[in-house]
């Protein structure tokens, strides 16, 4: 795709990084393809390939974002699917970031869309305002066909029927290794997951430890900026992605680490591109090598290896988690680890398009949310399993929110399989 930036824009690293990435566009639309939002609105301007011409008008122009760029660029699921289709190596996932922040610092959006967005990006990073959030949701359940707004309907909905009590493994420690120490990793608790399932960082602790880890629980590590980076809000993305860095790398400093596990996928996409968000930062060095110690939990139990376990006699269908198969590249492993440890895995059809979730997706875009939530059940339940797994905490609650069918962590899983207890959504 050709582009016609001026060498005093191309001054800007963002713009140069969105110029690189617009060059290498062929405008093929391959990625029309796997686009779940041009699947169910059919409008080519939600597609890939439509919100990229959109994109490079608005930042060649240097005009400041319109409602109608915005409405298309919003609608954006940021699964990115389309990275895994394009045969030319889009990095579609650059160029929408930097196209979010060009419209957070240029676009005014009406009233009730700000405070909504400020209310998320002040509530959901911190798990004890997200924990008493979600109370005061359950209190509202019964008058939810009052509210006003659709999207405040969805926060009321997305609330679990019961909030876990706090567990203190997630509070900053270490945990000894059951045995001799292989590994010695950091474990991300994340900060939505704190509130809303404690059970799989307890699963994640207690497998890595019986497979010989010391497990350490970073003090200073908190949210991974991942719901405020996708919202264009840079400042207080870095912040809270800078105060994870420094945490695990003063961690590295003082005992070694070997692997920074995360265990729900949203989170691992956007800490393994610390290296790239900090690429002009003083703390450029250790971004990066904090990214290149980031592991999916499926990909550290692969490097560990489990052993072969016997047939349990239980169907499991797993859902790929889009951060998981697409941000990260990681297709294979979770699967594998349940059938070696003997679960019987099938697969939905379309298991490439997204459930709908999509971090706070489901909250602000609910109506599309709520058709991709739907066709993803309809495939899952199509392979009639007797429980979901998943890698991702947001996937879990939007799948569980359509269907009767328990669906657990892929951790939690194995953890019962090798000597856990068993998953409470089983029981």
């Amino acid at each position: 795709m050709q582009t016609h930036f001026t060498p005093e824009q191309l001054r800007d690293p963002g713009i140069a990084r969105a110029n690189e990435i617009l060059r290498t566009c062929v405008h093929c639309g391959f990625c029309t393809a796997t686009c779940p939002t041009y699947q169910v609105l059919g409008d080519e301007l939600d597609s890939p390939r439509g919100r990229i011409y959109l994109i490079k008008e608005m930042l060649e122009t240097g005009r400041p974002a319109d409602a109608k760029t915005v409405k298309h660029i919003d609608r954006c699921l940021s699964c990115l699917s389309c990275m895994s289709t394009c045969p030319s190596g889009v990095h579609y996932m650059h160029l929408v970031d930097q196209a979010r922040e060009y419209i957070e610092q240029t676009y005014k959006r009406p009233f009730t869309d700000r405070a909504l967005r400020w209310v998320l990006s002040r509530v959901i990073p911190y798990p004890g305002r997200f924990r008493l959030a979600l109370l005061g949701a359950k209190m509202a359940r019964p008058f939810v066909r009052l509210l006003p707004d659709r999207r405040l309907r969805a926060m009321v909905a997305m609330a679990p029927k019961q909030v876990p009590a706090v567990s203190r493994n997630d509070d900053p420690q270490v945990f000894a290794p059951l045995g001799a120490r292989r590994m010695r990793v950091a474990l991300l608790t994340g900060c939505a997951q704190k509130a809303l399932n404690t059970d799989i960082n307890d699963a994640t602790i207690r497998l890595l430890r019986r497979l010989g880890c010391e497990v350490v629980v970073a003090k200073g590590m908190g949210c991974c900026g991942a719901l405020t980076h996708h919202m264009g809000r840079t400042g207080e993305s870095h912040a809270q992605a800078g105060a994870n860095i420094a945490a695990w790398m003063a961690e590295k400093r003082e005992g070694g680490l070997d692997a920074i596990v995360i265990n729900t996928s949203g989170c691992g996409t956007t800490v393994k591109d610390y290296g790239h968000m900090f690429r002009n930062d003083p703390a450029a060095a250790d971004a990066a090598e904090v990214s290149a110690l980031a592991m999916d939990v499926s990909e550290v139990l692969v490097k560990i290896g489990l052993p072969q376990g016997a047939p349990k006699g239980l169907r499991v269908a797993y859902h790929a988690a889009c951060s998981l198969q697409h941000g990260q590249q990681v297709k294979t492993a979770p699967k594998d680890l349940l059938k070696r440890v003997g679960f019987e895995v099938v697969e939905p059809a379309d298991s490439h398009l997204c459930c709908g979730s999509a971090g706070t997706y489901n909250l602000l875009q609910p109506e599309i949310s709520a058709e991709l939530k739907a066709r993803k059940v309809k495939t899952l339940e199509a392979k009639a399993p007797q429980v979901i797994a998943a890698g991702n905490i947001g996937c879990m609650m939007q799948i569980g929110s359509g269907t009767g069918i328990p669906v657990v962590h892929t951790v939690e899983l194995l953890d019962w399989a090798l000597g856990g207890p068993k998953p409470q959504a089983l029981a």
